[in-house]
């Protein structure tokens, strides 16, 4: 059999411009995927930061809280005690003689002004206690969202990684739903959007 060296050659030929053209393509998906992952690294670092800050109001918020309690049962105690003391003298005025009846009536005054005081302070505390919690709450809001924004944005990293060693195109579309779905997350927790996939984070906690 006669083989034509034109057409050797031309087959050849045709063989390096498809294998050029694959490295091309390889080239251009690879560039691609770097640059997406420079943006995703860019974003996380911006979202940690945030975040930290975040967390950092969340153990503030609950050790306000906890200081607050703790001052609520001090002012309860005091307010008990002086409730107990009032009952004593209200107690012994009653059989005092009656030149003994105004020291009485002048320290039932100050405990019942004791009293009141306490119980007005518990409440403000209560109050404060109750604010510090709806802080905490507002902050951990926004926390599970960071948190599920660099979940989703780690898996998305690492479906770039197997997209480059591959160089399958078709794994980098797949890389870019977990990517839209962090970054949506990362936006929201630094917005401040209403975006928070509770049984999602629910099942995650």
């Amino acid at each position: 059999m006669e083989i034509d060296p034109m057409e050797v050659a031309q087959r050849a030929n045709e063989q390096a411009e498809a294998r050029a053209e694959a490295d091309r393509a390889a080239s251009r998906l690879n560039t691609l995927v770097a640059i997406t992952v420079a943006i995703l690294a860019t974003f996380m670092g911006i979202c940690k930061v945030k975040d930290d800050n975040i967390v950092q109001a969340m153990q503030q918020a609950q050790a306000n809280k906890i200081d607050h309690w703790a001052f609520y049962q001090a002012r309860n105690i005091r307010e008990e005690v002086a409730k107990a003391e009032l009952v004593q003298l209200q107690l012994a005025a009653a059989g005092a003689s009656p030149t003994q009846q105004p020291r009485y009536a002048e320290a039932i005054a100050r405990y019942q002004a004791l009293a009141e005081e306490q119980n007005r302070k518990k409440d403000e505390l209560k109050a404060q206690a109750d604010q510090d919690q709806r802080d905490y709450d507002a902050a951990n809001y926004r926390d599970d969202q960071f948190d599920l924004s660099d979940a989703l944005l780690a898996i998305a990293i690492a479906l770039l990684a197997v997209t480059s060693l591959t160089r399958k195109s078709w794994l980098y579309v797949v890389a870019l739903v977990p990517t839209a779905f962090g970054i949506l997350m990362g936006l929201s927790g630094l917005l401040g959007w209403a975006v928070h996939p509770t049984g999602l984070i629910r099942l995650l906690s």
